[in-house]
């Protein structure tokens, strides 16, 4: 991962990972009604007749493996790397730390927290505890040192970019079904309860009537710690992904979660920058005026002013009157704009360009992209001269071998996208 500041475009990426799936786990409709006490199962398999009895065991781990990607972001990205800059830079921090100043240190540490690129900021001077803010409840702590302006280390931070929640959350959206996270035998967060107690790394148990297939993966506690993320989907939903083969069962599982990154992006936070378009004033007195002058300034305040739209396209009566944003972009999402309950014009938006949905393919999930438009290759994640690649089945480059999954996409403003996801065999 590059070191250097992210582009707006990266950015928004890294905040798109922050909100994306916190949509999709809103669509997800818990099956678990009350009461009955759950019994770990050692057997991962009741799955239904006729039914693989690996299926459900590789849906989970595969579910598993990708939310390891989720969890490193907290580990190692951009969005630490935005955490880490943003500590170093703080002269509030620094001098309060040079001068064992606590009162300035909480202050200095309360201000990280509120930009947004952090959750949570312990600040060290030696032994002594200068500050503890944020959200005592995170995961993947993150250890420095805070520098003097001569660069001499003064003191030390742990700092972590993934609460609790939002990371539960996220994961939830990934797994369509429920996040445990699991420390000393029982679960914290307010997490999925599952039963006290040791419970084996993958299985299947049954809790509230509902028999449930589950895998894990080893994570870090904020500050410091050791806990267990464990996934859970109902039994009967991982059928649903079975293929012939223990393979075709994770291709078809990842391909699930590539259309759901996708989805998102057409999904209700482009609907909110929908609805903020069709109530600025601004641009609603512009079009009514048929002013092509004043519509693209009204489009350039809001493509550019913070609002997560990539491209933004106004017309009216059939006439273009600006179009604003990146080349290539996709899941365009349109509405109308009315002025005092008469309609005078139309808008297309996206809140999502080709290079953010690689971006978000390859870090939540560790896949390649390949995007075409007809014939042209728009984006293109794995090298030169891809060559043909294959609507589904096996494919190689350079040494390398994948599974193809296609999704029909969107392009901006309109017209068939099609993206190659490329899942590397063996997946990990």
């Amino acid at each position: 991962m590059s070191s250097r500041f992210a582009s707006p475009n990266a950015k928004r990426a890294a905040i798109v990972l922050v909100a994306l799936l916190l949509t999709l786990a809103a669509g997800y409709v818990s099956s678990v009604g009350g009461g009955s006490r759950a019994n770990a199962d050692p057997d991962p398999d009741p799955v239904a007749d006729g039914a693989s009895n690996t299926c459900g065991p590789t849906v989970l781990e595969t579910l598993s493996q990708i939310g390891r990607h989720v969890y490193d972001e907290g580990v190692s990205s951009e969005r630490t790397e935005i955490a880490a800059r943003s500590i170093a830079g703080s002269i509030a921090l620094r001098e309060a730390v040079e001068h064992g100043d606590s009162g300035a240190a909480r202050t200095a540490a309360q201000a990280l927290i509120a930009s947004g690129h952090m959750t949570s900021l312990t600040v060290l001077r030696g032994a002594q505890t200068l500050a503890d803010v944020g959200d005592p409840g995170a995961l993947a702590p993150l250890h420095g040192s805070i520098l003097s302006a001569a660069g001499a280390p003064i003191g030390s931070f742990v700092t972590s970019v993934w609460a609790d929640a939002g990371f539960v959350a996220e994961m939830q959206g990934v797994v369509e079904g429920e996040v445990a996270l699991r420390q000393g035998g029982h679960s914290v967060g307010g997490s999925f309860p599952l039963p006290a107690g040791e419970l084996p790394p993958a299985g299947t148990l049954t809790e509230h009537g509902v028999a449930f297939q589950y895998a894990s993966f080893p994570a870090s506690s904020y500050p410091s710690g050791s806990l267990r993320v464990y996934l859970l989907r109902p039994v009967s939903s991982t059928r649903d992904f079975c293929g012939h083969t223990p393979q075709d069962s994770l291709v078809n599982t990842i391909s699930r979660v590539a259309s759901l990154i996708y989805a998102g992006e057409g999904g209700a936070r482009a609907l909110v920058q929908v609805h903020r378009v069709q109530h600025d004033s601004a641009l609603l007195q512009a079009v009514a005026e048929r002013s092509p002058a004043a519509t693209r300034k009204a489009v350039v305040g809001l493509v550019f002013g913070h609002t997560h739209i990539v491209r933004l396209r106004v017309s009216a009566g059939g006439h273009l009157l600006s179009d604003v944003g990146g080349p290539y972009v996709l899941a365009p999402v349109g509405g109308a704009l009315r002025l005092h309950g008469r309609r005078i014009g139309e808008l297309v938006l996206s809140i999502q360009d080709d290079e953010g949905y690689l971006r978000l393919a390859k870090r939540l999930a560790g896949l390649d992209v390949l995007m075409r438009m007809g014939s042209q290759v728009v984006k293109n994640s794995l090298g030169p001269a891809p060559g043909a690649v294959p609507g589904s089945g096996l494919y190689s480059y350079r040494g390398h071998t994948f599974r193809v999954s296609t999704l029909h996409a969107h392009s901006f403003p309109s017209g068939p996208l099609t993206i190659s996801v490329l899942i590397p065999i063996p997946y990990s």
